[in-house]
């Protein structure tokens, strides 16, 4: 499931033009040209583009600074660098501390793969406020993401169309159309952006962060990642160990598993956090309105699916919420702890047959606005893993693995198991089984974990301490919920990444917030 971030038909034209530039390589091209030496025009950040999710332009600063934007032309293809070229989208805050003070560009992946971090760091500038006293807070929309050469596949109403079908089917008619829908999405998206599916590995992005941090005027890249945020910082660490400055991981992708590995450990995370959820909502003073016990809480969210998949309820007009959409629905609102109310009362009124809220979690998730309208965020997350994953699942091999998924999780067990056959009929190959972040010789990173993060799970944390190598991963352990441990407010853990990054005070390893 990807990372949720945040299609107006004004910025559809914008899109279109980056994206057919892309194609068809008019870039500003010079065979002489040397990108690290590339001046950035930074200027007031316009509305987000369609494939960011549109809207309207950021907010100042609480103290009233503007955001800036700016592009930063990277290679389409880094093994011939001097070839065509592609802009990636960047934005910033500057430092809010005295010049003498600041240390330099403090990057921000957020994750996805596919989000935007051209719309999502202003949405959470105010939590990095401490850290902006002493660097200037950038992050940008990856390749492939946003206004950086946007995957495109389908349109809104295909879209529509797709997340109403079922993903897990349980005959062979809805296994030809799951399959068929699959099909048409990933033609879809190579007839749409055949030329830049191949360029969209992780090891791309991180190249173009090395790019990004010489073009920023930064001798190490200080950087911040989260969830898929932290793969890919594990990716640059590997590639680029000596270049590495202060680096925190939040939400830590196991970086020894591969996609099926990934997808049960997932199914596994979820249906921790819905037995805390359930057991959360049973625990409250007040009766909980969806289930006497946590046990009866889950079996009636089962029995609800099961309904659904024989008989959807009213949705979003003119949608309907379907067994897909409740499971997606509930997926989103387990991302963090401040969603649980929005989850209860989904529940409360999807058994009273309307399930207008879970809809709206499962468009969250989507990347759907109000408007019926789609970011890139799902088109870019597929994109993204197709390209590094190199298995392909056929449809008998899910089926021998769904009784392992369904014991991990009767919830979430079909739907991510299911979800492995979206790169089966992928333009691209895969790079490999597993990234490679091993990377000695870096400077510590402080890796922080979880242990109720449902869709990375906690134990991903000591996998990446590990494959970083001796000397490098810093491991932090938060116990709470949700998706993540800096902004869940937890001050032991801001306190551990603050001093860190600002004044470069490594936490003792193996410490535990709670």
């Amino acid at each position: 499931m990807p990372n949720p971030p945040r299609l107006r038909a004004a910025a559809l034209t914008a899109t279109a033009l980056l994206l057919a530039c892309v194609l068809t390589g008019c870039g500003d091209d010079s065979e002489d040209e040397d990108l690290t030496a590339q001046k950035l025009s930074w200027k007031d950040c316009p509305a987000p583009s369609a494939a960011e999710g549109g809207g309207n332009p950021p907010s100042p600063l609480p103290d009233g600074d503007p955001w800036q934007c700016a592009t930063m032309k990277a290679p389409l293809d880094w093994d011939e660098p001097k070839g065509d070229t592609i802009g990636l989208a960047l934005i910033r805050a500057g430092t809010s501390g005295p010049a003498g003070e600041r240390i330099g560009s403090l990057i921000f992946n957020f994750g996805g793969p596919g989000g935007s971090g051209v719309t999502t760091l202003p949405a959470f500038g105010a939590d990095y406020a401490r850290l902006r006293t002493r660097y200037d807070l950038v992050s940008f929309d990856p390749r492939g993401v946003g206004r950086s050469a946007p995957v495109e596949c389908e349109d809104d109403q295909q879209l529509d169309i797709r997340f109403q079908q079922d993903a897990t089917p349980d005959d062979a008619t809805e296994r030809t159309e799951y399959l068929d829908s699959t099909k048409e999405f990933n033609g879809a998206c190579e007839k749409n952006s055949e030329k830049v599916l191949p360029h969209v590995r992780t090891t791309d992005a991180a190249r173009d962060m090395d790019l990004m941090r010489q073009v920023l005027g930064d001798a190490k890249l200080h950087y911040f990642g989260i969830s898929y945020g932290t793969e890919l910082g594990g990716v640059y660490a590997h590639l680029f160990p000596k270049n590495v400055g202060r680096a925190v991981f939040d939400a830590v992708v196991d970086p020894t598993q591969n996609p099926e590995q990934g997808s049960l450990g997932q199914a596994r995370g979820f249906q921790r956090a819905l037995d805390n959820f359930a057991a959360d909502c049973t625990s409250q003073v007040e009766d909980c309105p969806v289930g006497d016990t946590a046990q009866d809480v889950k079996d009636r969210i089962a029995t609800l699916l099961r309904d659904l998949d024989r008989k959807p309820i009213p949705g979003i007009f003119p949608r309907q919420l379907t067994q897909t959409a409740a499971t997606n629905g509930i997926a989103q609102a387990l991302y963090s702890k401040d969603f649980w109310p929005y989850l209860t009362e989904g529940l409360e009124q999807a058994y009273n047959g309307d399930g207008r809220v879970l809809m709206a979690l499962s468009d969250a998730m989507n990347g759907r606005n109000e408007n019926g309208e789609y970011s890139n965020l799902v088109p870019a997350n597929i994109a993204i893993n197709c390209a590094d994953d190199k298995p392909r699942y056929t449809v008998g091999y899910v089926e021998r693995k769904l009784p392992e998924f369904r014991a991990a999780s009767p919830v979430f067990g079909d739907f991510l198991a299911w979800g492995m056959v979206s790169c089966t009929d992928w333009a691209v190959p895969g790079a490999g089984d597993h990234p490679d972040v091993s990377a000695p010789g870096s400077a510590p990173i402080l890796v922080v974990g979880n242990t109720g993060d449902p869709a990375t799970p906690y134990e991903g944390t000591r996998k990446m301490v590990d494959a970083l190598g001796e000397g490098v991963g810093v491991e932090l352990t938060y116990r709470g919920q949700g998706h993540g441990a800096y902004d869940s407010g937890n001050r032991c853990v801001q306190d551990a990444v603050n001093g860190y990054l600002l004044d470069g005070k490594v936490p003792p390893a193996r410490t535990v917030c709670s």
